[in-house]
């Protein structure tokens, strides 16, 4: 993934990826639509509570790793590049990102 943040009208910032990532994180997310239509089905179907619970836990793991992945580029990339353009603001940017991630 390369960054490319520019500053736009109605988003101030936006990240440039490769098609290649953009495809990994496409299909990760339609899988993980899939598995969500599963659970509905599940609910509609009344199955067991714990069958329910276990399928949750995976999609939420696979939104981590998912989130993960996109952190780790946008530290590389985006961060490296304001700090190499001399704009230290972005460490509390950083900061309160990660703030966020964890609660």
């Amino acid at each position: 993934m390369v960054s490319n943040m520019k500053q736009t009208n109605l988003n101030p910032k936006t990240t440039h990826r490769e098609e290649k990532d953009k495809k990994y994180l496409e299909t990760r997310l339609k899988t993980i639509e899939g598995q969500i239509r599963g659970i509905r089905g599940m609910i509609d179907e009344d199955r067991y509570c714990g069958d329910i619970l276990i399928q949750l836990s995976a999609v939420s793991k696979s939104l981590k790793s998912i989130g993960q992945k996109i952190l780790k580029n946008h530290l590389s990339t985006c961060v490296v590049e304001e700090i190499q353009n001399q704009k230290p603001e972005i460490m509390e940017e950083v900061m309160d990102l990660i703030k966020k991630l964890d609660s």
